[in-house]
């Protein structure tokens, strides 16, 4: 008997709580990645440099969650995790304080690379702990609330962020990051019920995955979508502002309004990925590709460019799952690690987008990040046909 099983009242007493405060906290610190994307024009305004020499910050904390993302997962999963997500959420709210209180690019670059060492440890363990907390029979429930966390913070962190930006400055959202996260530790310190250590994560055993043509070819494939993705998303509050000509003011609300749409491409996304992966990523890439590259030339205030924008929102939102599942079922085994090698491609992508995008801005303008967007999302849809052919023949339906 596990030290898990021998505690399943208290595990069991503790568990809706302590679920939510996973959620909240992946909220968090999902937003803490993603919250710099809405606050990118204030950023590169105060401190007196370039939208693209801004956008590197995203690609900063993309590339170190790419870097270290699995062996730090491997290293720190087996550690006690009520001690370990404590500690994520104190150097999250340090870091937040510190990006708060920077006063060149540099200081927050250090603010960004530091808590993306522990974003994907914390989202490697967080659903597994939920899972283990709430016990076999609600299990899957628990993992889906934990994700809700996730998903809203993906969907409403940088709107969120933007506006709080308005309202208390860039800096005054970063202080409320801190805040929060500073609640959250305490909260999960006293909350949390103590579950059962789990092993030490094999990595070279588990790594034959990396051999396999077909879940290579996934994980580059996510890789170049999640380019696609961020090559325009990234700016996306500077081409509501210069492209759109939305005010400064009520970009928060607009990317909310994003984010909202996006909502329905999580529920088709969710309904649609379970026939085919590989097509659902196909579908949405057409839609995405088409969504961003209307935008400008209907630009400002048509029906066309709202439908443009929703489209883009709706399919953006969608491809998230739709990845991580594609991912995930091209492998037969170690799909935990396949899942955690998929955050690493997305980030990547998200790190190539941004530089990419910011590359754009300066030679060919913010009105054309669409269009070299939906280029590179056209290069992603030459990449299913060879997806599709190194799918394994056990699999041919359901690659």
């Amino acid at each position: 008997m596990t030290a898990f099983e021998a505690r399943p009242p208290v595990a069991a007493a503790g568990s809706t709580l302590s679920i939510a405060i996973l959620a909240f906290s992946a909220f968090l610190i999902v937003t803490t990645e993603f919250l710099i994307v809405g606050l990118l024009p204030a950023v590169a305004r105060e401190l007196g440099i370039s939208i693209s020499a801004a956008g590197q910050l995203v690609t900063l904390f993309a590339f170190t969650v790419t870097l270290f993302g699995p062996p730090l997962t491997a290293a720190l999963s087996h550690l006690d995790r009520k001690k370990l997500f404590v500690g994520t959420l104190l150097v999250f709210a340090a870091a937040n304080a510190l990006a708060a209180l920077s006063t060149n690019i540099w200081v927050l670059g250090i603010a960004r690379f530091i808590p993306a060492l522990l974003l994907p440890v914390f989202w490697g363990t967080a659903s597994e702990t939920a899972a283990q907390l709430a016990g076999p029979a609600k299990a899957g429930q628990a993992v889906s609330r934990v994700y809700l966390g996730v998903s809203a913070a993906l969907l409403f962190g940088i709107p969120l962020g933007t506006l709080a930006a308005n309202g208390i400055g860039w800096r005054g959202a970063f202080w409320l990051l801190a805040a929060l996260s500073l609640v959250m530790a305490i909260a999960m310190a006293r909350a949390m019920p103590a579950v059962a250590r789990t092993a030490r994560i094999d990595l070279r055993k588990q790594a034959g995955i990396f051999r396999e043509p077909f879940f290579l070819a996934n994980v580059l494939l996510s890789i170049v979508v999640f380019t696609a993705m961020f090559a325009a998303y990234t700016y996306l509050a500077d081409v509501l502002e210069r492209v759109v000509g939305v005010p400064p003011a009520h970009v928060g609300w607009w990317m909310m309004g994003f984010g909202a749409v996006g909502l329905i491409g999580n529920w088709i996304g969710g309904k649609v990925v379970d026939r085919s992966p590989i097509a659902a990523t196909a579908l949405f890439l057409v839609l995405l590709a088409i969504g961003m590259a209307a935008v400008a030339p209907f630009a400002p205030g048509s029906v066309l460019m709202w439908a443009a924008l929703a489209l883009w929102g709706i399919a953006n939102t969608a491809l998230y799952p739709v990845c991580q599942v594609r991912v995930m079922g091209s492998v037969s085994h170690s799909h935990a690690l396949a899942g955690t090698a998929n955050v690493s491609a997305a980030n990547a992508g998200i790190g190539i987008g941004a530089v990419i995008g910011g590359l754009t801005i300066p030679t060919l303008g913010i009105a054309s990040v669409g269009y070299v967007a939906a280029a590179v999302a056209i290069l992603a849809l030459l990449i299913v046909p060879l997806v599709r052919h190194l799918a394994p023949s056990r699999e041919p339906a359901s690659a």
